[in-house]
């Protein structure tokens, strides 16, 4: 089989995966030293594609604009993105994805979604801050999520709201469970065990704060 990737010792770059997935390799930079993801990220850059580092603090961007000087920090989402296209943004709504908060505390991980949507081309809508505990706030939101092709759902504590969401409208709901919590949420346990549990039908899970995988999921079905 022919090697695909680049070998720098602490890595195996996979610069096959745009033609195998429809997008470049992603660095997950949690573990990561600065100086890994930066080179990483330049080589990923050196073969033509745009870079996605996803869990990346402040001193791993700053690495990669070291080297890349298109590189951008989303502090909330915690990514560092570097593109030659200003934007791939589409108004087509085959491709609006409308990402969904129970509370101000899930912020991150829905702009992990956002970001990482943004990145891979997709209109995104945010909705934030329409949890259970004041239903009328998603209920007067309504309209908006029923122009969404997909639904990314992004919630802590008891992780409810995909599960009431998803009995008033008819889009796909991918839910997002979060460790936002008090003790017995057992860090995004008891909100991943209720989403997996839900009734509503339509509704697929990702593992615990992975806004990333929520987002590349919501890509597949509408690209």
């Amino acid at each position: 089989m022919p090697q695909h990737y680049e070998e720098l010792g602490f890595a195996k770059v996979d610069h096959h995966r745009q033609k195998r997935k429809g997008f470049p390799e992603v660095i997950y930079a949690a573990g990561k030293t600065p100086a890994q993801v930066a080179k990483i990220a330049r080589r990923i850059w050196d073969h033509g594609h745009d870079v996605l580092a996803t869990k990346a603090d402040e001193k791993a961007f700053k690495a990669v604009k070291m080297l890349l000087k298109t590189a951008r920090y989303h502090e909330t989402a915690r990514i560092i993105t570097a593109k030659r296209n200003i934007e791939r943004r589409t108004e087509n709504v085959e491709q609006r994805v409308a990402i969904v908060t129970a509370g101000t505390s899930d912020l991150p991980v829905a702009e992990e979604a956002a970001v990482t949507a943004e990145f891979l081309g997709l209109k995104v809508e945010r909705l934030f801050d329409v949890g259970v505990a004041g239903i009328h706030r998603l209920v007067n939101n309504l309209d908006k999520l029923k122009k969404a092709r997909v639904v990314i759902v992004v919630a802590g504590m008891e992780g409810a709201l995909p599960s009431v969401l998803g009995g008033l409208i008819d889009k796909p709901i991918i839910a997002v469970p979060t460790s936002v919590g008090y003790g017995a949420n057992f860090k995004g346990l008891s909100a991943l065990l209720t989403m997996l549990n839900s009734c509503v039908p339509g509704i697929g899970v990702v593992n615990i704060d992975n806004g990333f995988g929520a987002a590349v999921l919501a890509y597949y079905i509408v690209k």
